[in-house]
């Protein structure tokens, strides 16, 4: 990568990770060179680009003014080398992949695993959000593209991939795993651990559809975390399908009396524009169920 495209990638990443040194992994390079990067930047242009305190680093105003123009030339400069790649061959690449956990456990493997075959040439960077983050990252460019669920903002151009059902979840021995279907206000009774991050949450818009609120005792986006109580009895759950196969806990699993799921895509800005490592990427989602 040129040397001065790579000292703005080192000032974006740095913003992102609030970090030198989680910048320096995202980057394989060196803590004191990243630093040293940016203060070249500063030195080159005058200015104080980033505030640094033993917390982290965060933008100045001046860095302020100049990150979105940074964004914009790294962007560029990924375009210029999509269309070399695509001149030479699919050889060599780089796809960013926003995902939510479930995603990444149940479906990239295998997608990844039959892409890498053909085309052991391409990175990737896997980057994990809930979905109104993976959103914003789509629009700012962060990543090429990202699994998330419909509907999203109109901009962006999806896949629609899968519809997974929501399901009640409760401890093996609870009095509702008796029944094949759980009716949703039963859920409302008691101690109910809510899977939660960011303003797009299926779990709280099922009930808000049927006029319930249910006793939120606990609210995390960490699954696991959920089922793990779950199964010491801390509580009930609803979770979606995808997220509970092979979860290694004992737990009683039941249809819900309601209907509820969400709709899995996978959105990125625009699929006539994406390098051509994305869209040969976009005919291998199908083995995502391998």
């Amino acid at each position: 990568m040129d040397s001065n495209v790579l000292k703005f990638l080192a000032f974006i990443k740095t913003v992102e990770y609030g970090s030198f040194t989680k910048a320096a992994e995202k980057l394989n390079y060196s803590q004191s060179g990243i630093s040293r990067m940016i203060n070249d930047l500063e030195k080159e242009w005058s200015l104080t680009l980033l505030e640094r305190s033993r917390s982290g680093v965060k933008l100045t105003s001046d860095g302020t003014m100049i990150l979105p123009y940074a964004r914009s030339l790294c962007e560029a400069y990924e375009k210029l080398q999509s269309q070399i790649d695509e001149l030479q061959g699919l050889e060599s690449g780089i796809i960013r992949i926003g995902t939510i956990s479930s995603v990444a456990t149940h479906w990239l493997p295998n997608i990844i695993k039959a892409f890498q075959k053909d085309y052991p040439g391409i990175d990737y960077e896997l980057l994990l959000g809930d979905y109104t983050e993976i959103e914003d990252w789509i629009k700012e460019g962060r990543v090429d593209c990202g699994f998330l669920r419909l509907p999203v903002t109109p901009e962006l151009d999806t896949i629609h991939l899968d519809r997974d059902r929501l399901l009640a979840i409760l401890p093996e021995n609870h009095p509702l795993a008796k029944l094949d279907k759980v009716p949703i206000t039963a859920l409302c009774g008691e101690p109910f651990m809510l899977l939660e991050k960011g303003a797009k949450a299926e779990i709280s818009e099922v009930f808000e559809r049927n006029g319930l609120t249910p006793r939120v005792h606990f609210t995390t986006w960490d699954d696991y975390a959920i089922m793990a109580m779950v199964e010491s009895g801390l509580g009930i759950s609803m979770l979606p399908e995808l997220i509970l196969k092979q979860n290694g806990h004992r737990l009683a699993i039941r249809e819900l009396d309601v209907p509820a799921y969400r709709d899995i895509a996978l959105a990125l800005r625009d699929r006539k524009s994406a390098s051509l490592a994305v869209k040969h990427f976009l005919k291998y989602l199908d083995y995502r169920n391998a």
